[in-house]
C-alpha cells in the first residue's frame, strides 16, 4: 500500500486527544505459549522479579501496609503472624551485606545513611539491643553474592563516612548459628537478650519446615564464610556455655525477625523489618477486601495475595490474584473509565483472552505488570463502571481454532492496525491488518495547529487558539496569519514541550503564511525530529545485525507492509537489518509507532502535474516563495511551490523528521479504535469481530 494514497484518501496528520496520556500500547512481540491458565482461577502477575532475559525488574525491599490486618504465612499456608491495621512492615533478603557501622545514637547512623543513599550501595537501619540498651546498626544492601558485597564494602570505604573507634565496616553474610527451637516467640526474645548482651548479633526466627509446619528458632551471626562462621561460634561457647549453637542448614526458609530503623532518614520511625532466609524462601503476605499497600510500587494497592520469595538472589514480589479482579484494574488502567459501556467490554473480553493465552510466559508468573503484558496499576485503576463490564462479560474469551486468541492490543492503529509480518517478521490468520478509521476518536477534542511561516523565515507550529487568519493571502494564494495575543511561540512541532525553546515568536499585526494545518501530536498522528545523523547512529548502535556508517546522509523507507507500516529502510542506500520490523520504533529513537514517513531536514519534494515527485535540493525548476509572498532566490526558511500549489519549507538544518500515525505495535485491536467505534453505536463483540480475524466469544 503506497502511504502516499493512503494519506489522501483522508487519513491527514491528526493529533492527541484528552485521554491519550491514559493509554500505554502493549508490546508483546512474541507469541505466547499454547497454554493457557484457568478462567476461574488465579492469576500470577510478577510486580519484582529477576527472571533473566524474560523480565527484570527489582528492589531491595518493600514496605506493606494495609487498612485492615493482614497475615504473613508460611510457603504451606501455615499463619507466622499478624500485622495489624495501617501498620507498615518491611520486608527484603536475607542476603550478603555490608555492616557499615553500630551506635547508640540513631541521628549518627541517619546522617551515614544520607550519604549513602546517593550511591547504588542503598542503605538500610535496623535497631538491636545490646544489654537492655538500644544500638543502631547500618548496612548496604543486600547484594547477590559475596564478591559484589565486596565490591560494596570498596564503595563504603570511599563514601567519605566517619567511623566510631575500633570500628571497621565488614562483609555480613547468610550463614547463621540456630540456638534452637523454642515454644514461643517470648521464649526466643530471652535467649536473643543473652546473645545480644554477650555482644553477638542474634534474632528471633520462623522457619517453615518442608513438612508444612512452622517453629519459633533462635538465629546468631550474619557471617560471610563457614570460616567466620565458626568463629562466632567458638566465642559464643566461651561466653555462652549454656547455649547449643549448630550451623543452620543451607537453604533452610525462614523469616528473620528485626526491627527497621530507616523509614524516614529525618526522624525515627520504627517497624518490625523480616528478612527472607533460605536460597527458595517463599512467604506470603495475605490480603484481605482492602487490599495490601506496596510503597515503593508507587504506593499501589494490591487485590489478593503477596507472594514473597528469593529469585535469582533478588527479593520477587508476585500478587496472586483472582482472574476476575485482576482484569478490573487492567481495563481500569489501559482505558478510561469514561468511555462507553461498549469499548470497556471489550476491552474487558481482549484483556481476559490475553491473559489466559499466557501460560507460564515468565516462569514463575503468567503476566508482569507493565505493558510487556498489560498495564496492571492495582485497586485505584478501579472503578464501578469497569467493574460492571468486566462482570457483564465474565469468563468470555476470544477462540480460534480451539485455542484461546492471544488478543494482542495497542494504544491507536493511526487509522489501520498492522499485519504480523509489520510486527513479528511472520504472518498469521488471527491478526490481520483493517481499516481503522475510528481511531481519530483520538483527536475528537483536540486544538488544531497551524504550520506557519514568519518574516524571519523561521517555520514552525501555532496552535489556533494563540493566532487568527487575517482574511489576506499571498500572490501565491496562501492564506495570512496574525497572533491574538503577544508573544505567541511559535513551537518546533505541533505540541507544547517546556523544555523545549520555542523557534519563534509572534505578535500582533505580524503576518505569518499558513502552509498548512495538522492536529496536535499525539496518539493518531505525530511529528518527531529533527534527528541528526549522530542522534540516530547512537540510538541504531546495537540494534542492527550489519555494520551502520559513519554518517547518515540519506534516510529512506524503501519497503512497506500491507497496512504501510515501514518493514525495511535504508541509510545511504543500504538496508538496515533489524531482528524484526517493529524494532524500528526503537532503534529511531522511541518513535510511537512504524507506520511514518521520513522527511529530510534540508531538501524538500515537488509534486508535478503528472504525478510524479522528485527530491530537490536547490531551486531549479521549482517555484520559491517567501513569507512576503514574492519570488526569492533559495534560502533558509523560504517555501517551495509545487505544480499542484502543495507547499514545503526549505531549511538549511541538517536531520531527519519522522511523521507518522498510530502509538504502539499496531497488531491486532486498535483501543482508539474500539472507543470511536462504541460512540458510533457498535457493541463489543462487533468491535471485537472487527479487529480479531476467524474468531468466536465463548463463556469459558
Amino acid at each position: 500500500m503506497n502511504l502516499a494514497k493512503w494519506k489522501e484518501t483522508g487519513k491527514g496528520l491528526l493529533g492527541r486527544g484528552a485521554l491519550a496520556a491514559l493509554l500505554a500500547a502493549a508490546s508483546v512481540l512474541t507469541p505466547a505459549g499454547t497454554t493457557h491458565a484457568d478462567s476461574g482461577g488465579t492469576i500470577r502477575v510478577a510486580l519484582y522479579a529477576d527472571i533473566g532475559s524474560k523480565y527484570k525488574s527489582t528492589v531491595p525491599l518493600v514496605t506493606l501496609q494495609s487498612d485492615l490486618g493482614f497475615s504473613l504465612l508460611s510457603q504451606a499456608g501455615t499463619p507466622l503472624l499478624s500485622v495489624p491495621a495501617q501498620n507498615k512492615v518491611r520486608v527484603s533478603l536475607d542476603g550478603y551485606r555490608v555492616k557499615v557501622l553500630e551506635t547508640p545514637t540513631w541521628q549518627v547512623a541517619a546522617d551515614a545513611a544520607k550519604k549513602l543513599q546517593a550511591t547504588s550501595d542503598k542503605p538500610q537501619l535496623f535497631m538491636a539491643s545490646r544489654g537492655g540498651a538500644k544500638v543502631y546498626q547500618l548496612y548496604t544492601g543486600s547484594y547477590a553474592s559475596e564478591a559484589a558485597a565486596k565490591s560494596g564494602l570498596t564503595s563504603v570505604m570511599k563514601a567519605g563516612l566517619s567511623f566510631p573507634e575500633g570500628q571497621t565496616p565488614a562483609v555480613a553474610g547468610t550463614k547463621h548459628l540456630s540456638a534452637g527451637s523454642y515454644a514461643t516467640l517470648e521464649e526466643a526474645q530471652a535467649v536473643v537478650g543473652s546473645l545480644t548482651a554477650a555482644g553477638f548479633d542474634a534474632w528471633p526466627v520462623f522457619v517453615s519446615g518442608t513438612d508444612g509446619s512452622a517453629r519459633t528458632e533462635v538465629w546468631a551471626g550474619e557471617a560471610a564464610s563457614d570460616s567466620d562462621l565458626a568463629a562466632v561460634s567458638a566465642s559464643a561457647a566461651t561466653l555462652l556455655p549454656q547455649l547449643v549453637l549448630s550451623p543452620v542448614a543451607a537453604g533452610t526458609a525462614g523469616l528473620i525477625i528485626r526491627m527497621d530503623a530507616g523509614l524516614d532518614f529525618s526522624s525515627e520511625v520504627q517497624a518490625f523489618h523480616y528478612l527472607l532466609s533460605g536460597s527458595d524462601a517463599k512467604f506470603t503476605a495475605a490480603g484481605n477486601e482492602k487490599g495490601i499497600l506496596l510503597t515503593e510500587r508507587s504506593k499501589r494497592t494490591y487485590r489478593g495475595n503477596l507472594e514473597l520469595g528469593n529469585l535469582n538472589g533478588s527479593l520477587s514480589v508476585i500478587n496472586l490474584v483472582p482472574l476476575e479482579q485482576y482484569l478490573y484494574a487492567v481495563v481500569g488502567g489501559e482505558v478510561s473509565s469514561g468511555w462507553p459501556e461498549e469499548a470497556l467490554k471489550a476491552q474487558a473480553v481482549a484483556a481476559r483472552s490475553y491473559a489466559l493465552a499466557q501460560g507460564n510466559r515468565f516462569d514463575v508468573a503468567n503476566v508482569v505488570d507493565t505493558t510487556l503484558s498489560q498495564v496492571y496499576n492495582g485497586i485505584t485503576a478501579e472503578a464501578p463502571v469497569i467493574t460492571k463490564a468486566v462482570d457483564a462479560t465474565a469468563g468470555e474469551v476470544l477462540m480460534s481454532g480451539g485455542k484461546v486468541v492471544e488478543a494482542v492490543f495497542s494504544s491507536n492503529g493511526g487509522g489501520v492496525t498492522a499485519d504480523p509480518s509489520e510486527v513479528w517478521n511472520n504472518g498469521g490468520d488471527t491478526f490481520v491488518s483493517v481499516a481503522s478509521p475510528e481511531d481519530s476518536a483520538a483527536v475528537a477534542s483536540s486544538k488544531k495547529w497551524y504550520y506557519v511561516l514568519l518574516d524571519s523565515g523561521i517555520s514552525g507550529y501555532a496552535r489556533e487558539d494563540n493566532i487568527k487568519l487575517t482574511g489576506n493571502t499571498t500572490a501565491a494564494g496562501l492564506p495570512l496569519a496574525t497572533a491574538t495575543t503577544k508573544d505567541v511561540n511559535i513551537r518546533p512541532l505541533p505540541i507544547i514541550e517546556s523544555s523545549v525553546t520555542p523557534a519563534g515568536k509572534l505578535n500582533p499585526g505580524d503576518n505569518a503564511v499558513v502552509l498548512g494545518q495538522v492536529y496536535e501530536s499525539g496518539s493518531y498522528s505525530w511529528i518527531k525530529g529533527p534527528y541528526s545523523s549522530a542522534e540516530l547512529l547512537k540510538s541504531l548502535s546495537g540494534k542492527t545485525s550489519n555494520a551502520l556508517p559513519s554518517s547518515i546522509t540519506s534516510l529512506q523507507v524503501t519497503k512497506r507492509g500491507p497496512s504501510g507500516r515501514a518493514v525495511e529502510v535504508k541509510a545511504n542506500g543500504q538496508i538496515l537489518q533489524v531482528k524484526y520490523p517493529d524494532l524500528f520504533r526503537s532503534s529511531f529513537g522511541g518513535l510511537p509507532s512504524t507506520l511514518f514517513d521520513i522527511v529530510p531536514a534540508g531538501s524538500y519534494t515537488v509534486l508535478g502535474a503528472d504525478g510524479s515527485t522528485a527530491t530537490i535540493g536547490s531551486v531549479a525548476s521549482a517555484g520559491v516563495l517567501s513569507a512576503s509572498g514574492k519570488v526569492t532566490a533559495n534560502g533558509s526558511g523560504t517555501v517551495v511551490m509545487g505544480a499542484n500549489q502543495s507547499s514545503r519549507v526549505v531549511t538549511s538544518s541538517p536531520g531527519f523528521y519522522f511523521i507518522g500515525w498510530g502509538n504502539g505495535h499496531g497488531l491486532g485491536m486498535s483501543q482508539w479504535g474500539v472507543k470511536g467505534m462504541a460512540d458510533n453505536g457498535y457493541d463489543y463483540r462487533q468491535i471485537l469481530q472487527h479487529y480479531f480475524n476467524n474468531v468466536t466469544i465463548v463463556k469459558e
